[in-house]
């Protein structure tokens, strides 16, 4: 097994007066030509927004996005008449293809917003565009890594390439062990919260660690831990 470690001090960082954002990859004018990318997963932000902020309407084309809120309220916007309001236990998924307009902004005027933004590459370009929310709670459980995107239809969000996210909110002193779904994948470990060890790695809060060349691997919790897992091709 080949892995890659990212500790969360170690991301780029946006600061200004209504977003607050770190970059597990290269993003705006954070550059880091050894972070470019893991596989198919182009970026990873970790994103604050303040109340009544976000943001506006901005174009993208041919890119998977994908946004989970882990605080407050995510309002989206965006050129095919689409508008929903989602809050943590609900995800949002967007396949650019051709190209779309959208806005991301907090839909609360008292409070921040806080949600993981990333971006996927497509496994093909030019489609349609895409977007569609879902409410993931009743396919979440405790002690559990939960199936919340893949490509074929087993999960609740479908993207247009081979990725498969996963969830969880773990309590201290489990082991859970993950299977590529293919053989050329592979798992982007994302910390949300919490402390784990992974192949004699220990990972704490928003560290993050690639694993491939492997077929499966072993985590295991060592305090109380919420861990996203996104399977890409390498």
């Amino acid at each position: 097994m080949r892995k890659i470690i990212d500790k969360a001090d170690s991301r780029g960082h946006s600061l200004s007066d209504w977003l607050d954002s770190h970059h597990t990859f290269s993003f705006s004018e954070y550059y880091n030509p050894r972070r470019m990318n893991f596989g198919a997963l182009r970026v990873l932000n970790d994103d604050r927004i303040a109340p009544g902020e976000g943001f506006g309407t901005h174009p993208h084309k041919n890119m998977e996005i994908i946004s989970i809120p882990l605080k407050g309220k995510l309002k989206h916007g965006d050129s095919h008449q689409n508008s929903r309001v989602i809050t943590p236990g609900d995800i949002q998924t967007m396949s650019a293809g051709t190209g779309i307009y959208h806005s991301e902004l907090n839909g609360s005027d008292t409070e921040s917003v806080e949600f993981l933004q990333i971006w996927v590459m497509p496994e093909k370009t030019n489609t349609p565009p895409i977007y569609q929310d879902f409410d993931v709670r009743p396919f979440l459980h405790k002690n559990k890594m939960s199936l919340i995107v893949s490509p074929n239809g087993d999960a609740p969000a479908k993207l247009l390439q081979q990725t498969w996210f996963s969830i969880g909110e773990i309590e201290a002193g489990q082991k859970v062990e993950y299977h590529m779904h293919l053989p050329n994948s592979g798992v982007y470990i994302f910390l949300i919260e919490g402390e784990i060890q992974v192949d004699g790695t220990q990972l704490s809060r928003r560290d993050g660690m690639g694993v491939y060349d492997t077929q499966s691997f072993e985590l295991e919790t060592l305090k109380d831990s919420h861990i996203l897992l996104i399977e890409v091709p390498m």
